[in-house]
C-alpha cells in the first residue's frame, strides 16, 4: 500500500513542499494529495497589486503540478484529527455526485482523507488585534477574495477621498506604496502603533520617508487605533483619523484549526515544531510556513512570512524523504539574508540583514533594488510552474529493500 501524504494548504511553503517531495519519493510509493481552497496558486506576496488595480496571471494548480505525480484536491479543510488521522473537507468546486445531484439538498461535497503523514501549511489570516469593528469596516490583502474586495471599494472611492492604511510593517508599507501610486487621485495615510519601518537602518528609513514623500502618504505614527467605524479609525480616547476606506494589515494570526487539535501549539496557535520541521507532539505531522513556530538562528523564532516559508519547505520535504527511504535526516539553521519592501513598481527598498534578522549597514533603494524584489518575487512562482526544477531529479523508493534510486531526466 502506497504511504499516503496530504499536504493542507498550498501557498508558497505547501505548494513547494508538494513538489519537493514529487521528486524526492517515487510515486510507485507514495501518493501525495495536496489540499487547498483555491483552485489556482495564489501569489500572496502580490496581493497589494492585485487590491490596487493590476490584473495578475492566473496559475490553475492543476497545471502548476500536471505531471508531476501530485493530486491537486480543490477543497476547504474544515477540521483536522491528528489522532485518527484524517482530514475533513468541504468541496466547493463542484466535484463529486452530491453537487450534480438536482434533488440534493446540501450543495457542498463533504470528505474525509486520511493520510499516513500530514503536512499542515494552512498559513495565517488577518489579526484584528481584539480592535472593534475590523471585521465589519475594514478591508485587508490577507487572500485573493479579500484583495479583489479592496480592488472594488477602491474604484468608488470619489477622487480627494481617503484611504487608511493600518499596520507599520511590510504589508502595511507595500499596500500603501502601492495604492498611492496606483491611485493618485486619492489620498492615502497610513498608521501605526509604533514606528513606520522602524525596524529598517537608518539609510532604509530615509529612502522610505522621502518615497512616502513622493507619493503623498501621511505618516500617523505612535497612533493606538481603538476602534475602527465606517468612516475612518478613533485613536487613543478621543482623536479621530476620518477615512472612507480602512486597510487593516496590523498583524497575521495562524489559521486556527491547529488549536483545536491535540497537537502542540504556541501561544498565538502555531504548531511547534522540532529542526525538522516535525511537530513535537505528533512525529506524523510537518507544518510550514506560517502555520509553523520554529527557531532559527540565534535562538529566535522564524517571523511569518515569504523568507522562511520555501526554506522551511525545502527542510521538511527533505527530512520526510529521508526520513521514508532510511536515509541520513537532514538538519540546518534557518536564517535570514535581507527584508525586500517594494514602494509601487518603481522603487523598493532591499534591507541586508544578519542570519537573525537584524538590518545591516547595506541597503539597496530605488530601482535597482525594485528589479531585485520582483526577480526574487518572479523566481519563486516559475520554480512552482516548474516544479521539476525544484530539486536534483533522482526519485528514491521508500526504505523497504525495493532496490536502487530511480532517476529521472529532468534538471535540477
Amino acid at each position: 500500500m502506497k504511504h499516503r501524504i496530504v499536504v493542507l494548504g498550498a501557498g508558497y511553503a505547501g505548494a513547494v513542499t508538494a513538489g519537493r517531495l514529487a521528486k524526492r519519493l517515487h510515486r510507485d510509493d507514495v501518493e501525495i494529495t495536496l489540499v487547498n481552497a483555491d483552485p489556482d496558486f495564489v501569489e500572496r506576496v502580490r496581493l497589494h497589486q492585485l487590491a490596487s488595480g493590476q490584473d495578475l496571471p492566473r496559475r490553475p494548480l492543476r497545471e502548476v503540478f500536471a505531471g508531476t505525480g501530485v493530486r491537486v484536491r480543490a477543497a476547504r479543510v474544515t477540521a483536522v484529527d491528528v489522532d485518527r488521522k484524517t482530514v475533513e473537507l468541504v468541496d466547493e468546486q463542484g466535484a463529486g455526485t452530491l453537487a450534480h445531484d438536482p434533488l440534493a439538498h446540501d450543495p457542498l461535497v463533504h470528505d474525509s482523507l486520511a493520510y499516513d503523514t500530514l503536512v499542515y501549511a494552512l498559513g495565517s489570516t488577518v489579526a484584528d488585534n481584539g480592535v472593534p469593528g475590523v471585521a465589519e469596516h475594514a478591508y485587508d490583502v490577507a487572500g485573493k477574495q479579500s484583495a479583489l474586495r479592496l480592488r472594488a471599494r477602491l474604484a468608488e472611492v470619489a477622487p480627494g477621498g481617503t484611504v487608511l492604511v493600518v499596520g507599520g510593517g511590510l504589508t502595511a508599507i507595500e499596500a500603501a506604496a502601492e495604492i498611492a501610486e496606483a491611485h493618485p487621485e486619492l489620498r492615502v495615510a497610513i498608521a501605526a502603533r509604533g514606528g513606520v519601518g522602524d525596524w529598517l537602518s537608518d539609510k532604509a528609513r530615509r529612502h522610505l520617508r522621502g518615497a512616502f514623500d513622493r507619493l503623498g502618504i501621511t505618516v500617523h505614527e505612535r497612533a493606538d487605533i481603538t476602534r475602527v467605524g465606517a468612516d475612518g479609525v478613533v485613536v487613543g480616547a478621543a482623536g479621530e483619523i476620518p477615512a472612507q476606506v480602512t486597510v487593516w494589515t496590523a498583524g497575521f494570526t495562524a489559521h486556527p484549526l491547529a488549536a483545536a487539535t491535540t497537537l502542540e501549539v504556541s501561544d498565538t496557535g502555531r504548531i511547534v515544531v522540532d529542526d525538522t520541521m516535525r511537530s513535537v507532539s505528533h512525529p506524523d505531522v510537518y507544518a510550514v510556513g506560517d502555520a509553523a513556530f520554529a527557531q532559527g538562528a540565534g535562538d529566535k523564532p522564524l517571523r511569518m512570512g515569504c523568507a522562511t516559508a520555501n526554506p522551511m519547505a525545502w527542510l521538511a520535504a527533505d527530512a520526510l524523504a529521508a526520513r521514508l527511504t532510511g536515509r541520513k535526516v537532514p538538519r540546518t539553521t534557518i536564517g535570514y539574508a535581507a527584508q525586500c519592501v517594494s514602494l509601487g513598481r518603481r522603487d523598493a527598498i532591499v534591507q541586508r540583514v544578519t542570519s537573525d534578522d537584524r538590518p545591516t549597514s547595506t541597503v539597496l533603494t530605488g530601482r535597482t533594488a525594485a528589479r531585485v524584489k520582483e526577480f526574487i518575487c518572479a523566481s519563486t512562482a516559475w520554480g512552482l510552474h516548474h516544479p521539476t526544477m525544484l530539486v536534483p531529479s533522482r526519485r528514491r523508493h521508500l526504505a523497504s529493500g525495493r532496490g536502487s534510486e530511480a532517476v529521472t531526466a529532468s534538471a535540477s
